[in-house]
């Protein structure tokens, strides 16, 4: 080693903010720290959280609950879906309905503008027809 650029290595005291004080060495000779082995989370199984700014708050906000949030936007999502699978029925229900009225109106109006005599004739020829293959069913039992 080359003497002459290194730092002098001496007993440090380090201060913790939780009142905690022990001796180390290191190049400097006092210390300030925020947390030690008598006040650090891991060590100690307690939660103390050192909040700067609501960093905590913010990240428990977005990840916190996170199982339960999951859910929730599961069973909302499905929800939407049932909703949205409703209306939709109701809708083509709604516009069934509309067809369908919109083409008896027009057969109605097609029997309107079609002239009474074809009508009429119409009606006689449909009697004719069905009269004649029951008489001729008759006629044939008959036979046999």
């Amino acid at each position: 080693m080359r003497e002459g650029i290194h730092p002098d290595y001496v007993e440090a005291t380090v201060h913790c903010s939780c009142g905690n004080e022990f001796v180390t060495r290191s190049t400097s000779p006092t210390l300030r720290i925020e947390l030690c082995d008598l006040c650090h989370p891991f060590y100690t199984g307690q939660q103390k959280f050192v909040d700067t700014g609501g960093r905590v708050q913010r990240f428990a906000d977005k990840f916190g609950a996170s199982a339960e949030t999951v859910v929730q936007k599961e069973a909302a999502a499905k929800e939407a879906r049932r909703v949205a699978h409703e209306e939709s029925v109701i809708v083509a229900r709604q516009a069934r309905e509309i067809r369908e009225r919109a083409e008896a109106e027009e057969a109605e109006k097609a029997a309107a503008r079609a002239p009474k005599a074809v009508v009429e004739e119409a009606v006689a020829d449909e009697a004719v027809v069905e009269e004649a293959p029951v008489e001729e069913a008759v006629t044939e039992d008959a036979a046999e």
